[in-house]
């Protein structure tokens, strides 16, 4: 009986050993990629993931004995990612600096690199860092690019999401240079896609490039001893070889600072300094959002007003015209149009031979202007239609025109009727504005992306943004609830009984 009985407490200490060596070879990594990043990270003709990162990481995964799933995340939202520990791991090229190890757990060491200045090829007046003075500068948000252009004297800084975009932006001569990493923008110039656009001065620094993990990640461990297998049994120099055409670099074991931790200040008075260092750039760009979005919904009513009239016109090929224009800003999303306006016109017109472009300012206004009319046409000509047929009999029958019955007697009290949507329409403007954070505007939302990039503190500062985001609807929609009552004469004669 005894005998028994130990018999089968071994036979479930062995399964449970062997369940859980199974598990441990099972376990599945989610990795965070940008597959916007060539020749580290970016699709192939047919979709799949591919580039350098991509299969290194691939080949550490067996090595390590974890399978990976790959979760596309853009670059300036990994650490925060990594922070909330919603991934395990990010193949991103980022760079290894003192401030990032503080905040995320690194790989040792994986590709050595370096900044580089890239410039249009009829540029000659930039030839090295001290000549980016006073210039505009491309970078990609929360990269050591953005860092280095931030402390260029003078500089007007555009930060972009990802790499592509940045690089458009200095084809398109929005910009007179770009500071991004070296492989990244020769990879561009090799790989025929981009033309025009030249390599100038020196690497301004020398970088390592690592695989970021949660501070104290388990994981960590055997991401390294994968990676130091790859070095040791020549795969990584395989892998090298077929991405950069050359030997691989030497590389070290560790950096000095990559070992460190974050200072033991107490979190409360961390979050409350880092709000309180912030709000000033927030509620700068809060202004820009309030200006941006006044302008836009003000051009969009008149442009709105105008097609709403015409969309009841009994002429039809100009009834469909502007049915058209209404399906097309309604059916597509803002961010493409967007993109169209600031980027697609600018190289449509650069291959037709015409030195045309947006500033960021116009093809902002531009865009959410055209998008706004398209849904005030319709608020018009709901508001319209809603007026009843008898006063426009009323109107004709006493000698008015068509016109002064529409300014006199139907657009008055139509008016009125449109307030509640028009409010409706100014909040969703209001933050819609963030969209234009893609073409490096800086209002409020992006604001707060430059931050972030900087400090990693995202729950606190894009809270922050979210309080100052629903101030300023709170504060709208008072605004219109007045302007209603203002409007309506029922309201307006109780006051003043």
């Amino acid at each position: 009986m005894r005998f028994g009985f130990v018999w089968l407490v071994c036979l479930t200490i062995a399964g449970c050993s062997f369940n859980s060596s199974s598990s441990a070879g099972d376990r599945t990594l989610t990795i965070a990629v940008e597959g916007t990043y060539p020749p580290f990270e970016f699709l192939s003709p047919s979709g799949e993931l591919q580039g350098f990162d991509v299969d290194l990481m691939n080949a550490i995964g067996k090595e390590a004995g974890f399978k990976i799933t790959y979760q596309n995340l853009p670059f300036a939202g990994m650490i925060p990612a990594l922070q909330a520990r919603t991934i395990d791991a990010a193949v991103a090229a980022m760079t290894i600096t003192e401030e990032r190890a503080k905040t995320v757990s690194f790989s040792r060491p994986y590709f050595k690199s370096g900044l580089a200045i890239a410039t249009r090829a009829n540029n000659r007046d930039i030839t090295s860092f001290d000549s980016l003075k006073n210039k505009r500068i491309a970078v990609q948000i929360g990269t050591t690019g953005a860092e280095k252009a931030a402390a260029v004297p003078g500089a007007e800084v555009r930060s972009f999401d990802d790499a592509p975009t940045a690089i458009r932006e200095l084809i398109n001569g929005n910009v007179d240079a770009l500071l991004h990493d070296q492989p990244v923008i020769l990879y561009a110039l090799t790989s025929g896609d981009v033309q025009g656009v030249k390599v100038v001065g020196n690497l301004l620094t020398e970088e390592y490039f690592g695989f970021p993990t949660p501070k104290n990640s388990p994981n960590l461990a055997p991401i390294d001893r994968g990676l130091t297998r790859l070095l040791e049994n020549g795969v990584y120099a395989q892998t090298y070889q077929k991405w950069f055409g050359a030997e691989p670099l030497p590389l070290p074991d560790r950096l000095p600072f990559q070992n460190q931790s974050a200072s033991g200040v107490s979190a409360l008075f961390t979050t409350i300094s880092t709000i309180a260092t912030a709000l000033p750039l927030l509620l700068r760009g809060a202004l820009v959002t309030l200006q941006l979005t006044a302008l836009s919904v003000i051009l969009g009513l008149v442009g709105g007003s105008l097609l709403g009239i015409v969309r009841l016109s009994k002429i039809l090929p100009v009834r469909w015209a502007a049915r058209a224009y209404i399906d097309f800003f309604r059916g597509t999303p803002l961010l493409v149009q967007i993109f169209m306006i600031y980027f697609g016109i600018p190289a449509i017109a650069q291959e037709l031979g015409l030195g045309f472009s947006f500033n960021r300012w116009t093809a902002a206004v531009i865009a959410l202007s055209l998008n706004s009319a398209a849904y005030i046409a319709e608020i018009v000509r709901a508001g319209i239609q809603s007026i009843e047929l008898g006063q426009s009999e009323a109107a004709e029958s006493l000698g008015l025109s068509s016109t002064q019955t529409m300014r006199y007697i139907i657009f008055p009290q139509a008016f009125r009727r449109m307030l509640p949507p028009l409010g409706n329409e100014f909040i969703s403007m209001l933050k819609d504005t963030s969209l234009v954070a893609v073409i490096g505007f800086e209002e409020l939302f992006r604001n707060g992306q430059l931050i972030v990039a900087g400090n990693y503190r995202s729950f606190e500062i894009y809270a922050a943004v979210a309080v100052i985001y629903l101030c300023l609807t709170l504060l709208s929609s008072q605004a219109f609830s007045r302007l209603e009552n203002w409007f309506n004469p029922v309201s307006r004669n109780l006051k003043k009984t």
